[in-house]
């Protein structure tokens, strides 16, 4: 027995909250899901291990001394079919698009859009998902949008 809450995906992630997460989704050893501020997976995707998703942040809180006496939350919503590599962090409001690649590592602070790759610190732009019938490819991008 790992110690963690029971969950229906892996009984060794940790799920908080009541995260709406879709079939066929895979969840991965060693996760952490934060539901607490609202938290929608789509259907089909998989979530590597050591993944991190969180929808709050005590940063404000802790920085100012508790004055700031809340803990902020805004949801995180990933599309249907996407793929988030081992040891990615999602933070607070982001949304990911479907068919989306999240690279191992990655930290994700900013929308993905649908069939986009982003990988780095802080997550940027990378490539495409191409998906042609039953054949799958990723084409790195010329041109990368770093704003």
């Amino acid at each position: 027995m790992s110690g963690f809450p029971p969950n229906p995906y892996n009984e060794n992630a940790w799920i908080s909250g009541d995260p709406k997460i879709g079939e066929g989704t895979w969840i991965g050893a060693f996760t952490l899901i934060d539901g607490s501020g609202g938290l929608e997976i789509g259907a089909g995707c998989d979530i590597s291990s050591g993944v991190h998703i969180y929808t709050h942040s005590s940063m404000k809180r802790c920085v100012s001394g508790r004055k700031h006496n809340i803990v902020d939350r805004a949801p995180v919503r990933i599309g249907d079919r996407v793929f988030i590599g081992a040891n990615a962090v999602i933070l607070m409001g982001v949304t990911i698009g479907d068919e989306a690649v999240i690279g191992a590592g990655a930290v994700v602070a900013k929308d993905v859009p649908p069939r986009t790759v982003v990988t780095g610190v802080p997550a940027r732009p990378t490539g495409q998902v191409v998906i042609d019938d039953d054949q799958v490819r990723l084409v790195r991008s010329v041109e990368v949008d770093v704003d």
